[in-house]
This record gives C-alpha cells, sequence and structure tokens, in this order.
C-alpha cells in the first residue's frame, strides 16, 4: 500500500530530501550524451567563457531534482506520472563538488474530473547547493491515484516500431549574434529513436518509476507499457538542438561568417508531456525561434526565446515547451 496517495498530498505540506552529491563525472558523462556544450563537458572552454568553469546542463539539474523526488517521495506514493511544468528556472550552476538537496511543497490540489481514479497535485520544488544557495526552482503539476478507487484499465500500447534505418539530421542552427536571429522560422531538429535499453538506462540513473523501470509493472499501469521519462524526452531534444547549433557553425566557419558562442538558458515555461514516449518510438522535434531582445540583466548579451515540439512516427504531439537561451550582442 502507498504511503501517499492523493488524498494526502494537501495544501501546505512539506518534505525536505537530499543531500545528492554532483561529481564531474556526473556532469561530464550526462553531458556528452545529451547536452555536449563546451561549458558543460570542457573544463578549458568553460574556464575561458562568462560562466567560469565547469556546470551541469540544466536538464541534468531537472534529472538529478527527479532522482531526489523518486527516492524521498515518488517510490512511496501512488504516483502516475506528471501532465508537464509550468516553470522551471536555474538560479545558479551546479558545478562539481556541489551537494544539492532540496525542499518540496504542495501548493495545490484537485480530483480528475474525467477520471475518478485519480488527482492532481501541483508542487513547487526548491533545489539548493551545499553553500544554500537557490540552484533551480521547479513548479509543477503530477498525478496520484485515490486510495481505495479502483484503477481504469490500462491504455492499449502501441505495437513496438524498428529504428528507422535512416534518421533525418539536424538543420543548421544560427551561431551568430542575437540580432542575426531569423524570428518566426522553425528549424527541423531531426529524430531520436528510443529504445528499451535506453529508457531502462536513463530511468534507473533517474527516474525509476515502475512503468519506466520494469516491463511487467509498466503493462498493468494506465500506460499499458514500457514508457520513458519524461525528462529523457526532453533532454533527447537538447542532444537534437546541440547537433544543430553544431551544424550551423561547421556551415558559417566554412563561409568564413563569424562564429559566437552562446550561453546558457535561464530556464523554460509551459512544458506538457502529452503522450507517453515508449520504447521504439521515433521522435521528430523542431524549435522555433520567437523573439530575440537585450537582456535587462546582463550587458552585452541577450536573450533568444524560443517554442520547441516533438512528435511521434504516428503524427501525434508528445512533447512542447517554451524556453530560451542567452546569445552575445553584437553591439557589445
Amino acid at each position: 500500500m502507498p504511503r501517499y496517495c492523493f488524498e494526502d498530498l494537501t495544501p501546505g505540506l512539506r518534505l525536505d530530501f537530499g543531500p545528492l552529491d554532483v561529481s564531474r563525472d556526473d556532469i561530464v558523462g550526462f553531458a556528452r550524451e545529451f547536452d555536449p556544450q563546451g561549458f558543460h563537458v570542457d573544463e578549458a572552454a568553460a574556464t575561458d567563457s562568462f560562466i567560469g568553469g565547469l556546470i551541469a546542463s540544466g536538464w541534468h539539474t531537472c534529472a538529478l531534482g527527479m532522482r531526489l523526488v523518486a527516492d524521498g517521495f515518488i517510490l512511496q506514493s501512488s504516483s502516475m506520472g506528471s501532465p508537464g511544468i509550468e516553470e522551471v528556472r536555474w538560479l545558479r550552476p551546479v558545478r562539481p563538488g556541489d551537494a544539492l538537496s532540496m525542499r518540496m511543497s504542495v501548493t495545490e490540489s484537485r480530483p480528475s474530473g474525467s477520471k475518478p481514479d485519480r488527482g492532481f497535485v501541483r508542487f513547487l520544488l526548491e533545489i539548493e547547493n551545499g553553500a544554500g544557495q537557490a540552484v533551480m526552482t521547479q513548479d509543477f503539476w503530477a498525478m496520484f491515484g485515490r486510495r481505495g478507487t479502483p484503477p481504469l484499465p490500462p491504455r492499449p500500447r502501441p505495437p513496438e516500431e524498428p529504428a528507422p534505418s535512416d534518421l533525418p539530421e539536424s538543420e543548421a542552427l544560427p551561431s551568430g549574434y542575437l540580432e542575426d536571429m531569423p524570428l518566426d522560422r522553425t528549424f527541423d531538429l531531426g529524430a531520436h529513436h528510443f529504445t528499451r535499453d535506453d529508457i531502462l538506462r536513463f530511468a534507473r540513473a533517474f527516474d525509476p518509476q515502475p512503468f519506466h523501470v520494469d516491463e511487467a509493472a509498466a503493462a498493468e499501469t494506465h500506460f499499458g507499457g514500457l514508457c520513458a521519462s519524461g525528462w529523457h524526452t526532453a533532454a533527447a531534444w537538447m542532444k537534437r538542438m546541440v547537433a544543430g547549433r553544431d551544424r550551423g557553425r561547421a556551415l558559417a566557419l566554412r563561409r568564413g561568417e563569424p562564429v559566437v558562442e552562446g550561453g546558457p538558458s535561464p530556464g523554460f515555461r509551459d512544458l506538457q508531456w502529452l503522450k507517453p514516449v515508449y520504447a521504439g518510438d521515433t521522435i521528430r522535434y523542431d524549435v522555433t525561434l520567437t523573439e530575440a531582445r537585450p537582456s535587462r540583466t546582463r550587458s552585452g548579451w541577450g536573450v533568444v526565446s524560443h517554442t520547441a515540439t516533438g512528435t511521434n512516427q504516428r503524427g501525434e504531439p508528445v512533447f512542447r515547451f517554451a524556453g530560451a537561451w542567452l546569445a552575445p550582442r553584437r553591439t557589445a
């Protein structure tokens, strides 16, 4: 019997988790697979950047936050997954040697209006490093089963499909100054194929809920089969995004055009996991640049805003969010 069901998660409840130590190898290992920007994988390049040293990918920080929640709370609950994130703010970089601790507070709860076996709970997560400095906040919703209410039957799980023989490459993304960003244009980032083994490996490290790590248990849940952690779906988008930036940088060098390095992201909002990503799914990602404005807090830099989506091989949207990154200004 789960310790925490929907009825137990009332506004005002607070739980504390951690610490969780973060090593250099943790940071570099995650970044090499999903976010291989210089300030995440190369100490020398990171030292020469305005960041001043190696830092974790923001998506890695989110995954580590998921691990803290899983170990301290989720695995003792009737969790049914999350429909999405209202907002994440990356306030300070996570660096090698940091020890992360988390405070989790329930801010809102409501029963589902269409599915009597579950309810929705809104949380605020606040993560601090060992010095007591805030590094990330996360405002999100999650679903939990109701105590004593029979669960609805599992949804039919689509048949697993083999990996495509030829996955498309990311379209080249601009690597120039803030003033050069092509707005209102959608860039095709190519596709990522989710294998059973990759889903299990990511989930065992960061999100070991039964529907992500146990095929038999997953088949009995509302998902109807093994599916990827939402953070795995998001991290794969970042992998395709960096590949697009790398292609844009290489193209600019061939043309003899200036190549400038962008900065990290301050966060994102309105992230929605719309459908499960199952073993065998191939997700095609994109990004649309929507705004480029000078930063109000960092001289010489600007903020590039974007929207992003992921669509599976059946043409179903599975993922979308609105984010941003820092870009240098030509006038700096």
